[in-house]
């Protein structure tokens, strides 16, 4: 599904802690093209989360540079905001407002951003909710829904803005086991489409099955990287020969 242009291109990203103590990036290179799925896979701590939150600047490196479509957004003169609103986040805890309804939720940013009208940008919130068959919880509040139904709205409220790219952060992590799988079945689908997705997880099966590519990050460089079928049936470094081992 890829058409081979470049969306994201990061060169040398450094993130350290502590005056240097702490390394959680140092020195990565990597390139998301259109339309692709990248799974970003890794033991806890190893900078992939630190990696994907940089993408955005919700992390701000100590150096290197990224460029999203073209543009250094590490430039001091670059519009941040700008490139956000091309660029939809799925947090871990969702991340939505509790004192607003579903509906609220997914609007407010259409047509705060965008300058959406009211019934414009609520008549593409009801069809994405439908969707993802959450149209009869237009209503609810956050805290009547269930975990997948909250990472759920979480997702079409990022698509919401008709991003180019959307980066998950953990998004089935905090879910109970049985929720999991109809949040992983909507990224599925988006996959299908051809959204371009950068994902953080710990779904070896969803990785398997649904990455163009997974990157192996361990002490904040990239050890490996390769299509699916490769990654798990033919690793080359010991690291992610001995990760793969405890978690398949």
């Amino acid at each position: 599904m890829t058409d081979n242009k470049v969306l994201i291109k990061v060169e040398n990203l450094k993130k350290h802690y502590n005056g240097g103590a702490v390394k959680a990036l140092n020195g990565v290179d990597c390139e998301i093209k259109k339309g692709e799925v990248v799974v970003i896979v890794g033991p806890s701590g190893s900078g992939k989360s630190t990696l994907l939150r940089s993408l955005n600047l919700l992390e701000i490196p100590t150096s290197g540079k990224i460029f999203f479509d073209g543009a250094d957004i590490t430039d001091k003169k670059s519009n941040i905001n700008t490139h956000r609103q091309r660029m939809g986040m799925v947090f871990q805890h969702f991340n939505l407002f509790p004192n607003m309804n579903v509906l609220k939720n997914m609007t407010k940013a259409p047509m705060t951003l965008l300058g959406k009208s009211k019934q414009e940008a609520e008549s593409n919130a009801l069809e994405l909710l439908d969707r993802v068959g959450l149209k009869d919880r237009a209503d609810a509040y956050p805290s009547q829904l269930s975990g997948g139904q909250k990472q759920r709205v979480a997702i079409v409220r990022a698509l919401a803005m008709n991003p180019e790219v959307i980066l998950f952060d953990e998004p089935t992590s905090a879910l109970d086991p049985e929720m999991v799988g109809e949040v992983l079945d909507v990224m599925k689908q988006l996959a299908n489409e051809g959204m371009t997705m950068v994902v953080v997880t710990h779904e070896m099966g969803f990785a398997r099955e649904v990455a163009s590519r997974v990157i192996f990050i361990d002490d904040g460089v990239i050890m490996e990287e390769a299509p699916p079928q490769e990654f798990f049936s033919n690793p080359k470094c010991d690291r992610l020969k001995d990760f793969l081992s405890k978690v398949l």
